[in-house]
């Protein structure tokens, strides 16, 4: 299992603390949690094979999902490329681990430590059984496995900590055999704190401080022991413990450490208490607090243990100074010598000399200016030299980066610090890293009403919650515009947040005194280098809630490997965060901060390049994922041309993927572009994208389809305002409102006819649909018959299929079935052939409803299904809740209330978000006759009575016949 093999160099990893992966240098990814899950479970077998249903258990427990085992085999499939097929080995129907090198894996080495202490301890070499234990303590860095689920790591990780405690007892026991006894006493005060109810930890703390001369207080922890156990057990002290407290009782010489040194006076060390005073406001943090505390904790005094660092990273402004200040207040009473503290200015022009900081600590720990070095490195040792074998803590504020901190750190055991800064300091080992973002809204609403008071801020909530989201929840900034108006005894809350609802002057209203947001992120920007500072700066343009890494680097005109290093770079600075993998975003403030300093220092005209690029990217796209699902759609070819070639997609899903992905950002930059000359490749974006129309985002998509309409009018674009207009049209058919949208398509039919005539075709489309749905069978065969022409004359194929099946619904509406069988057949026929998984649904949905006309109602049902699965995996709610609501149909035609029922409340949830209130009413009205037929009448009431109020709300002629039913009792009176 272990034997050394030869090749590359083997991968290494480490289970006692984060599950990590390394081969040579290089750091390897594991995956999700329940992929480290897997990996941890393989591992620690040691070889031995783990079978499928193993795994399974030991992921998920008794009761795993459905996906449980191709979640399994995804899992150990993603392994397999990252670490090799010899690593990871399939056998007998499992997975195993294939052969590593004996030091591989951290347990493994930890086990080889403690078998070798054994050894030495058997052979009467206490030193090297303390020397091998040491390192085997040194492997855990934190919490074993941590953050990896699943009830087997659950198990392990209780076990591994028991382990290590063990471990630990065993060094100390060696410690007070060697008579390091009174080093040992300050170890076990803090391991019987952590650990109260471990006897074996109490027994030794007792020895220990018997032998430092302080019997009394050994005593005393027998009485703290025998007490605890009753309360929180019902049980004595095991005889072992009670044994040591006679003897202690009684001066048992058998307890005197053999060879104990005399001890001399002591110089009464100088106890430094430096810490700034903490804010009495102090708000909401609990999580990091919590963290940071846990990892001050740790510094337990051991000998050779590394003492605990935790770096706090953020934005300017988020608190970080104030959360490691009253952190460190908290944990005072751990660090009996004493508390460093120093303003290390890393984010001004002139950041502290470490030289310089060493001077006034080693003056503040009682060293005079005679003995102090010249040297940093002189400095740094003694400095360390005298904070051995104390507990002191160290708060390092507002550092620049990892070297200014370095010569700063104790460096030794039982001592702590605290790291403040604006970078994330990646390159400072074995540091506990914090990013700190901003306050929640509750937590932000609560620090500003402690400020303003309560009253003030009770009778204006909703104003107040403005005044903090304004605010981006920034800690800095709730601050100041709280004391603004705290100061201001005429202002009401309202008063402010209208002050700071203009984006163009609220950074200049968050500054009260020497207090300013914008300087304190002008701080940040200052030090970024040139081409960073040009990425903060054109990234701020765009307005969408986040960016892909491919949209980042068409905005920045660069390749994306450059773009992802200025990225992460900036993200390091934390003046930008990443959102997920290859996603960043601003936070709110700092975006404008962004926007102000690109509007400062960039050219006109590359900030209007950089947007350019960035619809061009968005454009190029968006039109190879609309061409990807319509094979053979000319509208790819009427588009205007990008200049940026975009991403590619080798199928639809993938396609699909990315638009719901980056919809929020492309809808925002189309609104954005919503004026020349960008306005034409902005409406061609959004008619790229139509799909989002049809789905949880269609209220979005409406929206920007209407600033471009109106853009377009106000240029007098015809080309730009028709083709606005036949989006326009479709969103209003989404949301029910079909006057609204058959006027908007009469308008795009006028302004492009002549001049456009794909745009005309799909207009004529459109007014044929809302034709339909508004009773106008005349009207709406002449607008199809049209549309049809125009695209056989364009060449567009799957437009001439989707005019078919809307012929064939107007036929079924007119009561000629046979025909409409026959054309919505054409339609399924022509998309099918053209490999339109999406729109041969669309097809097989109008055939459905011709089929249920001729009463094959159950080859309609069937059809119904097959495009409900295609409208489930492409995202379509408005069909998917159409399709339920015509199943429902043709179910209750078949005296199937039971099912009808079922399909109607499916209809409901989809068609209540993307339908409109028609179809709601409609979903509504078609669920209490099913439920009336199911003798469920009151039921039944309650739904037409909530459908009958969405008639009456938008004056539709159904709701006299609503009332009607509802007056009399008499369900068979409402027509289907």
């Amino acid at each position: 299992m272990r034997a050394s093999i030869s090749g590359d160099p083997e991968p290494r990893f480490t289970l006692l603390g984060p599950v990590r992966a390394w081969r040579g240098e290089e750091s390897l990814p594991t995956g999700s949690p329940f992929q480290r899950a897997l990996l941890v479970a393989l591992l620690l077998r040691e070889g031995r094979t783990a079978t499928a249903a193993e795994l399974i258990d030991c992921l998920w427990g008794a009761e795993p999902p459905a996906s449980a085992l191709p979640g399994v085999r995804t899992y150990a499939s993603r392994l397999r490329k990252v670490l090799g097929p010899d690593i990871l080995v399939s056998r007998s129907g499992g997975y195993a681990v294939g052969a590593l090198p004996e030091d591989a894996v951290d347990v493994w080495t930890a086990q080889h430590l403690a078998e070798e202490a054994e050894r030495a301890r058997v052979a009467g070499d206490p030193d090297g059984a303390r020397n091998a234990l040491d390192r085997a303590l040194a492997l855990w860095d934190g919490e074993a496995l941590a953050g990896v689920p699943g009830p087997y790591a659950e198990a392990q990780r209780a076990r591994l900590e028991e382990w290590r405690l063990q471990l630990l007892e065993s060094r100390l026991d060696i410690d007070l055999e060697r008579g390091r006894h009174a080093e040992a006493v300050s170890e076990l005060t803090a391991l019987t704190a952590a650990h109260p109810l471990r006897e074996r930890l109490r027994e030794l703390l007792m020895l220990a401080l018997y032998r430092s001369g302080r019997q009394a207080e050994a005593l005393a922890v027998y009485a703290d022991t025998r007490r605890l156990l009753a309360e929180e057990l019902g049980v004595d002290p095991r005889p072992g413990l009670s044994d040591l407290q006679q003897r202690i009782l009684r001066a048992d010489p058998a307890l005197a450490e053999p060879s104990a040194p005399v001890a001399g006076p002591a110089a009464v060390p100088v106890v430094p208490g430096q810490l700034p005073a903490t804010v009495p406001d102090f708000t909401g943090r609990a999580s990091f607090v919590a963290d940071l505390s846990a990892v001050l904790s740790s510094a337990t005094g051991a000998e050779g243990r590394v003492m605990a660092v935790s770096a706090l990273a953020g934005i300017g402004g988020v608190g970080k100074t104030t959360l490691a200040v009253h952190v460190a207040h908290r944990a005072r009473s751990a660090f009996p010598d004493g508390q460093l503290y120093v303003d290390l200015q890393g984010a001004g022009p002139r950041p502290a000399e470490p030289e310089t900081v060493l001077g006034s600590f080693l003056r503040a720990l009682g060293t005079a200016d005679s003995a102090i070095p010249d040297s940093l490195e002189e400095r740094s040792a003694l400095y360390r030299s005298l904070l051995r074998g104390r507990r002191v803590l160290v708060l390092l504020d507002n550092a620049k980066d990892a070297a200014q901190v370095r010569p700063l750190l104790p460096g030794t055991e039982g001592c702590a610090a605290l790291v403040t800064s604006r970078v994330r300091m990646l390159d400072l080992a074995g540091a506990h890293l914090v990013d700190l973002d901003v306050m929640s809204p509750e937590e932000a609403l609560v620090l500003f009403t402690r400020i303003v008071g309560e009253e003030r801020v009770t009778a204006e909530r909703e104003a107040a919650m403005d005044v903090v989201a304004a605010c981006g929840f920034l800690p800095l900034a709730i601050r100041i515009a709280a004391s603004r108006l705290a100061a201001r005894r005429t202002w009401t809350v309202s008063v402010l947040a209208a002050k700071l609802a203009d984006e163009r002057r609220r950074l200049d209203e968050l500054q009260a005194g020497d207090l300013a947001v914008k300087a304190t992120f002008e701080l940040g920007y200052g030090q970024l280098e040139p081409a960073q500072a040009r990425a903060f700066r054109l990234l701020g343009l765009a307005d969408g809630p986040d960016i892909s890494l491919t949209a980042a680097a068409a905005l920045l005109d660069l390749p994306a490997e450059d773009a992802e290093d200025l990225l992460e770079s900036l993200v390091d600075t934390s003046l930008l965060d990443s959102a997920a993998p290859g996603r960043y975003r601003f936070q709110d403030l700092v975006r404008l901060f962004a926007r102000a300093c690109a509007e400062r220092d960039e050219p006109p005209g590359e900030r209007e390049a950089a947007l350019a690029r960035l619809l061009d990217f968005y454009l190029a796209t968006a039109t190879r994922a609309y061409a990807v699902e319509r094979p053979e759609d000319r509208l790819v070819g009427h588009l205007e041309t990008a200049g940026h070639p975009g991403l590619s997609f080798t199928d639809p899903p993938a396609a699909r993927d990315w638009l719901y992905a980056e919809a929020v950002p492309l809808l925002s930059v189309v609104r954005q572009a919503a004026r020349p000359p960008l306005l034409g490749r902005a409406v061609d974006t959004l008619w790229a994208a139509l799909d989002l129309s049809e789905g949880s985002l269609s209220q979005p998509y409406e929206e920007a389809a209407l600033i471009l309409c109106e853009a377009a009018r106000t240029a007098g674009d015809r080309r730009a305002e028709a083709r606005a207009l036949v989006t326009v049209a479709y969103a209003h058919v989404i949301g029910g409102r079909f006057v609204a949208a058959d006027e908007a398509a009469a308008r795009a039919v006028e302004l492009s006819a002549g001049a456009d005539p794909l745009t005309t075709a799909w207009a004529y489309y459109r007014r044929g649909v809302i034709a339909h749905y508004r009773g106008r069978l005349t009207d709406g065969e002449g607008y199809l018959a049209r549309a049809a022409d125009g695209f056989r004359a364009c060449g567009d194929r799957p437009g001439e299929a989707a005019a078919l099946s809307g012929l064939s619904r107007l036929r079924v509406a007119d009561g000629r079935p046979e025909e409409a069988v026959r054309l919505a057949r054409q339609g399924v026929e022509m998309y099918d052939a053209m490999g339109h998984a999406l729109r041969g649904a669309n097809a097989r949905y109008a055939l459905a409803l011709a089929l249920a006309a001729s009463g094959e109602r159950d080859a309609a049902l069937r059809l119904l299904d097959e495009a409900l699965e295609v409208f489930r995996g492409s995202r379509q709610l408005f069909w998917q809740g159409m399709t339920h609501y015509r199943m429902a149909e043709i179910q209750l035609a078949q005296d199937a209330p039971a099912a009808a029922a079922a399909s109607a409340e499916a209809a409901l949830i989809p068609l209540a978000e993307v339908g409109g209130d028609v179809r709601r009413a409609n979903a509504l009205t078609l669920l209490g006759r099913a439920l009336d037929r199911l003798g469920q009448s009151g039921r039944a009431e309650s739904c037409w009575r909530e459908a009958l109020a969405l008639y009456e709300k938008l004056g539709i002629g159904r709701a006299r016949d609503l009332r009607d039913l509802l007056h009399e009792g008499a369900a068979s009176a409402v027509a289907s």
